[in-house]
Protein backbone atom coordinates (compact mmCIF):
# COMPACT_ATOMS: atom_id res chain seq x y z
CA UNK A 1 0.00 0.00 0.00
CA UNK A 2 1.20 3.44 -0.98
CA UNK A 3 0.13 6.65 1.10
CA UNK A 4 -0.23 9.70 -1.08
CA UNK A 5 0.64 12.72 1.18
CA UNK A 6 -0.85 16.13 0.68
CA UNK A 7 -0.76 19.10 2.63
CA UNK A 8 -3.64 21.52 2.54
CA UNK A 9 -3.00 24.90 0.37
CA UNK A 10 -1.89 28.11 1.69
CA UNK A 11 -4.54 29.51 3.90
CA UNK A 12 -5.12 33.22 4.90
CA UNK A 13 -3.98 32.20 8.34
CA UNK A 14 -0.74 30.47 7.67
CA UNK A 15 0.22 33.92 5.74
CA UNK A 16 -0.46 35.92 8.79
CA UNK A 17 1.32 33.14 11.01
CA UNK A 18 -1.73 33.09 13.17
CA UNK A 19 -1.99 29.49 15.10
CA UNK A 20 -5.58 28.01 12.45
CA UNK A 21 -6.26 24.44 14.05
CA UNK A 22 -10.15 23.90 13.50
CA UNK A 23 -11.07 27.46 12.86
CA UNK A 24 -11.91 28.12 9.13
CA UNK A 25 -9.32 29.78 7.40
CA UNK A 26 -9.24 29.84 3.36
CA UNK A 27 -7.34 29.13 0.46
CA UNK A 28 -5.50 31.84 -0.97
CA UNK A 29 -5.00 32.40 -4.55
CA UNK A 30 -1.24 31.45 -4.03
CA UNK A 31 -3.02 27.79 -2.21
CA UNK A 32 -5.59 27.36 -4.91
CA UNK A 33 -2.83 27.76 -7.56
CA UNK A 34 -0.70 24.92 -5.09
CA UNK A 35 -3.62 22.75 -5.06
CA UNK A 36 -4.59 22.86 -8.54
CA UNK A 37 -0.86 21.92 -9.65
CA UNK A 38 -0.66 18.98 -7.81
CA UNK A 39 -3.80 17.72 -9.79
CA UNK A 40 -1.17 18.00 -12.75
CA UNK A 41 1.58 16.04 -10.94
CA UNK A 42 -1.04 13.81 -9.26
CA UNK A 43 -3.37 13.07 -12.45
CA UNK A 44 -1.89 9.71 -13.50
CA UNK A 45 -1.73 8.16 -9.87
CA UNK A 46 -4.63 5.52 -9.67
CA UNK A 47 -5.89 6.89 -6.31
CA UNK A 48 -8.37 4.31 -5.11
CA UNK A 49 -9.51 6.09 -2.05
CA UNK A 50 -9.31 9.69 -0.29
CA UNK A 51 -8.92 10.35 3.17
CA UNK A 52 -9.11 13.87 4.01
CA UNK A 53 -9.63 15.54 6.67
CA UNK A 54 -12.95 17.31 8.28
CA UNK A 55 -12.27 20.87 7.87
CA UNK A 56 -12.67 22.87 4.27
CA UNK A 57 -8.96 23.90 3.84
CA UNK A 58 -8.03 20.41 3.11
CA UNK A 59 -11.22 19.17 1.66
CA UNK A 60 -11.18 22.26 -0.89
CA UNK A 61 -7.45 21.17 -1.51
CA UNK A 62 -8.73 17.57 -2.06
CA UNK A 63 -11.43 18.99 -4.44
CA UNK A 64 -8.60 20.62 -6.26
CA UNK A 65 -6.22 17.27 -6.53
CA UNK A 66 -8.84 15.23 -7.81
CA UNK A 67 -10.66 17.60 -9.96
CA UNK A 68 -13.26 15.54 -12.09
CA UNK A 69 -11.87 11.88 -11.38
CA UNK A 70 -14.29 10.15 -9.60
CA UNK A 71 -12.91 8.98 -6.38
CA UNK A 72 -14.20 7.76 -2.90
CA UNK A 73 -13.64 10.42 -0.72
CA UNK A 74 -13.67 9.33 3.40
CA UNK A 75 -14.11 12.10 5.52
CA UNK A 76 -12.21 11.65 8.61
CA UNK A 77 -11.96 14.00 11.97
CA UNK A 78 -8.86 11.46 12.92
CA UNK A 79 -7.51 13.87 10.32
CA UNK A 80 -8.01 17.17 11.46
CA UNK A 81 -5.39 19.21 12.64
CA UNK A 82 -4.95 20.03 16.29
CA UNK A 83 -7.68 21.81 17.93
CA UNK A 84 -5.65 25.58 19.51
CA UNK A 85 -9.02 26.51 21.73
CA UNK A 86 -8.47 29.93 23.28
CA UNK A 87 -5.78 30.67 21.14
CA UNK A 88 -7.24 29.55 17.30
CA UNK A 89 -6.26 32.32 14.70
CA UNK A 90 -4.19 34.46 17.08
CA UNK A 91 -0.79 35.06 16.46
CA UNK A 92 1.55 34.11 19.21
CA UNK A 93 2.90 37.63 20.19
CA UNK A 94 -0.57 38.28 21.23
CA UNK A 95 -0.36 35.24 23.10
CA UNK A 96 2.87 35.90 24.84
CA UNK A 97 0.90 39.12 26.07
CA UNK A 98 -2.29 37.97 26.83
CA UNK A 99 -1.83 34.27 28.11
CA UNK A 100 1.44 34.73 29.28
CA UNK A 101 1.71 31.67 31.94
CA UNK A 102 -0.89 29.30 29.21
CA UNK A 103 1.57 30.45 26.52
CA UNK A 104 5.13 29.78 28.18
CA UNK A 105 3.82 26.17 29.83
CA UNK A 106 3.07 25.30 26.26
CA UNK A 107 6.17 26.47 24.49
CA UNK A 108 8.63 24.89 27.31
CA UNK A 109 6.71 21.66 27.65
CA UNK A 110 4.58 21.18 24.17
CA UNK A 111 3.91 17.19 24.77
CA UNK A 112 2.01 17.84 28.06
CA UNK A 113 0.88 21.77 28.35
CA UNK A 114 -2.20 22.61 26.63
CA UNK A 115 -3.42 25.29 24.77
CA UNK A 116 -6.39 27.44 27.08
CA UNK A 117 -9.58 25.09 26.41
CA UNK A 118 -7.47 23.02 23.28
CA UNK A 119 -6.52 19.77 22.45
CA UNK A 120 -3.20 18.54 23.90
CA UNK A 121 -0.16 16.86 21.99
CA UNK A 122 -1.36 13.63 24.02
CA UNK A 123 -4.57 13.64 22.53
CA UNK A 124 -3.59 14.92 19.08
CA UNK A 125 -1.46 11.90 18.80
CA UNK A 126 -4.52 9.32 19.85
CA UNK A 127 -6.33 10.38 17.06
CA UNK A 128 -3.50 10.05 14.31
CA UNK A 129 -3.11 6.29 15.94
CA UNK A 130 -6.48 5.50 15.61
CA UNK A 131 -6.11 6.87 11.90
CA UNK A 132 -3.41 4.33 11.44
CA UNK A 133 -5.14 1.57 13.22
CA UNK A 134 -7.19 2.31 10.07
CA UNK A 135 -5.46 1.34 8.14
CA UNK A 136 -5.31 -2.74 8.47
CA UNK A 137 -8.86 -2.52 6.29
CA UNK A 138 -7.22 -1.43 3.54
CA UNK A 139 -4.84 -3.97 2.96
CA UNK A 140 -6.28 -5.07 -0.26
CA UNK A 141 -5.36 -1.23 -1.28
CA UNK A 142 -2.75 0.20 -3.30
CA UNK A 143 -2.51 3.86 -3.77
CA UNK A 144 -4.77 6.04 -0.94
CA UNK A 145 -4.06 9.41 -1.31
CA UNK A 146 -4.53 11.24 2.36
CA UNK A 147 -5.20 14.94 2.45
CA UNK A 148 -4.50 16.91 5.92
CA UNK A 149 -2.13 19.21 7.86
CA UNK A 150 1.30 19.89 8.52
CA UNK A 151 0.98 18.38 12.34
CA UNK A 152 -1.07 15.37 11.09
CA UNK A 153 1.08 14.29 8.45
CA UNK A 154 4.33 14.87 10.19
CA UNK A 155 3.49 12.82 12.81
CA UNK A 156 1.50 10.23 10.58
CA UNK A 157 4.96 9.94 9.21
CA UNK A 158 6.91 9.62 12.05
CA UNK A 159 4.56 7.19 13.88
CA UNK A 160 4.74 5.18 10.26
CA UNK A 161 8.43 5.07 10.82
CA UNK A 162 8.07 3.49 14.22
CA UNK A 163 9.82 6.73 15.72
CA UNK A 164 8.72 8.04 19.08
CA UNK A 165 5.67 11.41 18.83
CA UNK A 166 8.58 13.96 19.37
CA UNK A 167 10.18 13.48 16.17
CA UNK A 168 7.03 15.66 14.29
CA UNK A 169 9.69 18.45 13.89
CA UNK A 170 12.11 15.76 11.72
CA UNK A 171 9.80 15.72 8.89
CA UNK A 172 7.98 19.06 7.58
CA UNK A 173 5.40 18.95 4.70
CA UNK A 174 5.31 21.75 2.51
CA UNK A 175 2.17 23.05 0.62
CA UNK A 176 1.62 22.55 -2.80
CA UNK A 177 3.94 19.10 -2.83
CA UNK A 178 3.38 16.15 -2.85
CA UNK A 179 4.95 13.17 -0.86
CA UNK A 180 4.22 9.02 -0.33
CA UNK A 181 5.30 6.54 2.25
CA UNK A 182 5.03 2.28 1.30
CA UNK A 183 3.35 0.85 4.33
CA UNK A 184 2.92 -2.80 3.92
CA UNK A 185 2.56 -5.47 7.51
CA UNK A 186 3.20 -2.88 10.19
CA UNK A 187 6.40 -1.89 8.40
CA UNK A 188 6.64 1.44 5.91
CA UNK A 189 9.42 3.74 4.35
CA UNK A 190 9.43 6.82 3.25
CA UNK A 191 9.83 7.20 -0.51
CA UNK A 192 9.37 10.41 -1.24
CA UNK A 193 9.58 13.95 0.60
CA UNK A 194 8.00 17.17 -0.78
CA UNK A 195 8.46 16.44 -4.49
CA UNK A 196 6.99 19.32 -6.74
CA UNK A 197 7.73 16.23 -9.68
CA UNK A 198 5.63 14.92 -12.32
CA UNK A 199 4.67 11.21 -11.51
CA UNK A 200 4.78 8.74 -13.93
CA UNK A 201 3.61 5.00 -13.63
CA UNK A 202 6.58 2.52 -13.04
CA UNK A 203 8.06 5.27 -11.02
Amino acid sequence: MRLWLVRHGETEANVAGLYSGHAPTPLTDKGIAQASMLHTLLREVPFEKVFCSELERARHTARLVLHERDVPLRILPELNEMFFGDWEMRHHRDLAREDAESYAAWCADWQNAIPTNGEGFQAFSQRIERFIAQLSDYKEYNNLLVVSHQGVLSLLIARLLSMPATSIWHFRVDQGCWSAIDFCEDFATLKVLNSRAVWKPGE
